[in-house]
């Protein structure tokens, strides 16, 4: 199975486009309506509190219940009734656990802009919510006492749910999503000059390369803060961000992450971002992969 080619299918389907503006429009203004409440909810669905993707977590509820509700369901369909309540109970967790996961997929998925990760975003978004829809539809079938019906619906709701999971794998291991932007590769044990102290100026980000690797400087006062430059979530240039409120906050998702220490202060990103510990030496601003920032 060629992968990019069905990734390439996707994104040519045009009318895939209005229906993920749509929704990525309704998620956007739902969070934007609770105000301050509303980013906390949104940063909590993210997983900012897990430091890793609350969505990836809550997938596998729903996988793997239904895994098991498949694998009862055949036990039952060769004549063995006991398995029948197990089949059930596995289809209602599922159940539950696909509403924690579309939730918090729709929360990581809303802020994407490029064509690809809306377009595969979004199919693979109505699929799992159609693998979910026949998967409810069985389980009002199981309780009517209709077990045939019951189990059809959840065979298809199987294939359904096996082809959105494919997707979620793409948006993952080929367009990188939900996985760490930042360059963590560490400098030398040594301190590199990367500036001369007169041309960093006060609460404006700047750019420079230490051995290579993109940092973000910030001066507030006689203190000088480093990050990596390449924001964790997507990798946004932090540098061409804005300081706020002891952060610095990304241009592109607006993640912000403390200045001090890189912890994510608001999402989407889950991920801390890689800090340097700092020091001036003969007017050269110095700077090494590690600790917290020190005093000039």
């Amino acid at each position: 199975m060629d992968s990019l080619a069905i990734t390439k299918a996707i994104e040519d389907q045009e009318w895939l486009a209005p229906v993920a503006d749509g929704l990525q429009k309704a998620v956007e203004t739902t969070y934007a309506a609770g105000g301050d409440a509303g980013r906390k909810v949104e940063d909590a669905l993210h997983g900012v509190w897990l430091g890793h993707p609350l969505h990836a977590v809550l997938t596998d509820i729903p996988l793997g219940a239904w895994s098991v509700a498949a694998a009862l369901d055949t036990l039952e369909a060769i004549g063995d009734d006991k398995y029948a309540a197990g089949a059930d109970a596995a289809v209602g967790i599922g159940l539950l656990g696909a509403l924690g996961s579309a939730v918090t997929g729709l929360t990581d998925w809303y802020r994407l802009s490029g064509k690809t990760t809306k377009r595969l975003g979004g199919a693979h978004a109505l699929i799992n919510i159609s693998a979910t829809a026949l998967y409810g539809a069985s389980y009002v079938m199981r309780k009517r006492s209709n077990r045939g019906a019951g189990r059809a619906l959840a065979l298809l709701g199987f294939g359904a749910v096996s082809a959105g999971a494919f997707l979620g794998g793409m948006l993952v291991y080929y367009q990188k999503i939900g996985v760490d932007h930042s360059k963590r590769e560490e400098l030398a044990d040594e301190f590199v000059d990367v500036l001369d102290w007169d041309d960093l100026e006060e609460n404006t980000p700047k750019r420079v390369e230490a051995n290579g690797q993109p940092v973000v400087l910030v001066r507030q006062g006689e203190k000088i803060y480093a990050l990596a430059d390449a924001c964790a979530h997507l990798g946004g240039p932090l540098s061409e961000g804005k300081v706020c409120d002891g952060g610095i906050v990304c241009p592109w998702h607006e993640s912000r992450f403390a200045l001090k220490d890189g912890k994510v202060l608001d999402g989407p990103s889950t991920f801390a971002q890689p800090h340097y510990e700092t020091r001036v030496q003969d007017g050269k601003v110095q700077v090494k992969y590690g600790d917290p920032v020190l005093e000039v």
